[in-house]
């Protein structure tokens, strides 16, 4: 295997990911086999139980892993499910090396960060590249070159080019070039201490990224070589473009796949960027536009919602449409009357409410599923999107006008989101009950059965991340009020059969919910079908009211 690690300096939040995303596209598009892992510094053993104000969305795998938002794209840009161990911790290692003392594998020596939690962290990385049956691997090391929490992570990466030898190993470094207008100049001295830095551990990188405002003018380009001792054809400009997707393609015109496959003694290949100028064709030249309304709790953070944006560009995509999102806080839909739902919601095509949990901005949620229900707006629910859907119509439509959810009143007298038995017994914030990917029975003659290809009925797969369910004491009584259960769970190992998976309204133009995460699966070249289902559904709707 080769492996590709990715570090970050001057400041955080530069793209290593998309960065890291772009590059693995790019092997991806030359043929070759390539997976990617991120490394968290964070003492957390996953992204599970942290605050999406604080780290963006937590990102669940195919095998119920609760990652960084990294990994998203990493699935998006390569196109592939990232096998489990893929996101590695500071919790995590040190867990490991812990046990392992415990158990007395360390044979009563003295246990150290060198070897025994730098010679961990390299068996995670190594291992998750041959569970992926990899030929390459992109490690991106999280944080900022510097930081005190990284340290041992920098120490095993710059180890790994003497295990593995040079010609498999490539060190790239992402750093700022900040641009002053007052003085009309772009600043190369951050990026010279930060290659510095990276040097004072014994690292050396191969490759320079520059993240800029705009694309770096070739005496700029220079000077960096010059100062890094980096080859000047070794140095590129990631740039600000429009839209993410833009980047692999801006990458490539400078030659970044050749500058790789040069250093890791690769094969010249001919890249199949197809998919990519295409889908920025589109967004950029696109023949409709639509609005969505998304009506969530963390508005004021758009990357806890990072995959769901995405999934509706990639709808997009497949309308030829471009997708504007209105942003709606639906804590103060709860306390809106008509006049100011209208305000909100009125000139959306389309209203989205997403997952979440906490009971903070329910009622704004709900009132936003009973606006697209009762105006004959598209809508579509996702997860918590649904449950608020199913109390919404329980309440106004099949007279149980005290419905609720356990989670949100555990003394309402008809709560139709409930736990399970099963699921009483699960202790920790982290043994959500039900994670990864599940299988959904969708029922034939169904809008979501039409949506997945299976008009006479079957069974799909999609990721889930929650423990509340659709109450089975009362789905006859939802389906007798006219709403129409068209997934169920078949049961996995004993567990879960019946389950609500989706619903949706048989005489409304577009009204489908999920208790899924169907965003998690959504590619660029293969969009989430409840997802383009719904943006079809809202162009529908835009051009017959025009």
């Amino acid at each position: 295997m080769k492996y590709i690690f990715v570090t970050g300096g001057v400041v955080s939040s530069l793209g290593k990911g998309v960065a890291s995303a772009s590059l693995g596209a790019l092997l991806r598009a030359r043929g070759y086999r390539v997976t990617a892992v991120k490394i968290d510094p964070y003492i957390n053993i996953d992204a599970g139980t942290m605050r999406p104000y604080e780290h963006g969305e937590c990102f669940v795998t195919a095998s119920g892993a609760e990652t960084d938002l990294d990994i998203g794209n990493y699935e998006r840009f390569l196109d592939l499910d990232v096998p489990a161990g893929s996101n590695i911790t500071t919790g995590q290692v040190y867990q490991e090396v812990i046990r392992k003392e415990r158990a007395g594998d360390y044979l009563s020596q003295t246990v150290q960060v060198i070897p025994h939690v730098t010679d961990e962290i390299k068996r995670r990385i190594r291992a998750a590249g041959e569970k992926a049956g990899a030929e390459i691997v992109l490690i991106e090391v999280g944080g900022t070159v510097g930081d005190i929490e990284s340290l041992p992570f920098l120490e095993a990466i710059r180890q790994f080019r003497f295990d593995e030898g040079d010609e498999n190993v490539l060190f790239l470094h992402l750093t700022l070039v900040p641009y002053l207008g007052t003085s009309h100049e772009f600043k190369t001295k951050p990026t010279q201490h930060s290659v510095a830095a990276l040097r004072s551990y014994g690292i050396s990188p191969d490759i320079v990224m520059v993240r800029s405002k705009e694309k770096l003018p070739p005496e700029i380009t220079r000077k960096i070589a010059q100062f890094t001792s980096v080859r000047e054809n070794r140095v590129f400009s990631s740039y600000d473009v429009s839209h993410v997707y833009e980047v692999p393609l801006a990458l490539e015109e400078q030659g970044l796949g050749k500058a790789v496959e040069d250093l890791l003694g690769l094969e010249r290949t001919m890249p199949n960027l197809g998919v990519w100028t295409h889908a920025v064709k589109t967004m950029k030249q696109p023949a409709n536009e639509v609005t969505i309304a998304i009506a969530g709790k963390y508005t004021a953070m758009p990357d806890a919602y990072l995959s769901m944006m995405e999934s509706l560009t990639h709808a997009g995509i497949a309308n030829d449409a471009k997708v504007n999102i209105k942003w709606v806080n639906a804590e103060e839909l709860a306390e809106a009357g008509a006049g100011e739902l209208e305000k909100q919601l009125g000139d959306a095509d389309g209203i989205l409410v997403p997952g979440g949990f906490g009971i903070r901005g329910i009622e704004g949620k709900i009132k936003a599923a009973e606006y697209a229900r009762t105006h004959d707006v598209p809508y579509l629910g996702i997860c918590l999107g649904m449950q608020v859907a199913v109390i919404e119509y329980a309440r106004n439509v099949a007279g149980l006008p005290e419905a609720n959810s356990a989670e949100f009143d555990q003394y309402a007298p008809d709560k139709v989101i409930d736990l399970m038995p099963e699921q009483l017994e699960v202790e920790g914030m982290g043994g959500t009950m039900r994670l990864g990917d599940w299988p959904m029975q969708l029922n034939a003659g169904t809008k979501i059965a039409e949506l997945y290809g299976v008009p006479q009925g079957g069974t799909v797969t999609e990721r889930h991340r929650h423990r509340y369910e659709v109450n089975p004491a009362y789905t006859d009584r939802l389906k007798t009020a006219g709403l129409t259960i068209s997934g169920v769970t078949p049961g996995v190992q004993g567990r879960g059969a019946g389950l609500v998976e989706s619903i949706e309204i048989g005489n409304h133009p577009y009204f489908v919910a999920l208790q899924a995460h169907p965003e998690f699966k959504s590619r660029p070249m293969r969009p989430s079908p409840p997802f383009a289902g719904f943006v079809k559904a809202a162009l529908k709707g835009q051009q017959a009211a025009g």
